[in-house]
């Protein structure tokens, strides 16, 4: 269940050595700016007009991301709710035009802050209260708490279940009422995307059959598999 509503998606980034960082919009409602994210990405728009490529250029990118994130999922959601108290609901590393952050959903009584953390430092960038244009918001928090209710994992929590299957670059709240499980999404070693549920109620990992990525072949599997020796078994999603 994200919530963020600025959710990018730039072609192949490549980390910057040097050179002067530039502002990012933040993802929220708000009328300020967050600071300045320590991580900064440059595009890379060399692509084939034949999109050969963009395989490559996809896992180029991932790998370029996930090496940037010092800090975890984990340790992001704990910065966020040191700085916003309440239940984290989904953490997200994204790019925030040409700044790598970490946003992070927290659901406070009823209502929903957005909070972003810099994926270098750990420090708390901006944090603003989500505007609830749509009139949803009650029953989205409703949903939530009865999605949670009794739970034992928390989006942390399983942010560090998952992290021995690849850099955990994702972690959603699947709130229909039906699953009862976190959802993860890591990036392997060599940019392969993986996806995971962890049990709300008991923590145990297993790998989400029900989506996969349209970059996802058999190397995917041979990464996934360095992390997870369990799932050898060579079948396909």
């Amino acid at each position: 269940m994200k919530r963020n509503l600025v959710i990018a998606t730039v072609a192949a980034a490549a980390l910057i050595g040097g050179g002067t960082a530039t502002a990012f919009a933040t993802g929220g409602d708000d009328d300020g700016a967050a600071a300045k994210s320590s991580v900064q990405l440059k595009n890379d728009d060399r692509k084939d007009d034949d999109g050969k490529d963009d395989d490559r250029d996809d896992a180029a990118e991932n790998t370029a991301e996930a090496k940037a994130a010092k800090v975890t999922a984990a340790d992001a959601i704990k910065a966020a709710l040191a700085d916003t108290s309440g239940t984290a609901v989904s953490a997200e590393l994204d790019d925030e035009d040409g700044g790598l952050v970490w946003d992070v959903d927290v659901l406070k009584g009823g209502a929903w802050h957005n909070v972003e953390v810099d994926p270098g430092t750990g420090k708390v960038l901006g944090s603003w209260v989500d505007k609830d244009d749509d009139g949803d918001d009650a029953a989205d928090a409703a949903r939530v708490n009865s999605a949670l209710k009794g739970a034992s994992t928390s989006a942390a929590d399983a942010a560090r279940a998952a992290a021995d299957k690849g850099t955990v670059t994702s972690v959603d709240l699947d709130d229909d009422g039906k699953a009862g499980v976190w959802d993860v999404e890591t990036t392997g070693a060599k940019g392969a995307e993986a996806d995971w549920h962890v049990g709300l109620m008991n923590g145990k990992v297993t790998a989400d059959r029900s989506d996969s990525h349209d970059d996802r072949d058999g190397q995917d599997h041979d990464d996934r598999d360095d992390h997870d020796g369990s799932d050898d078994d060579g079948s396909d999603d």
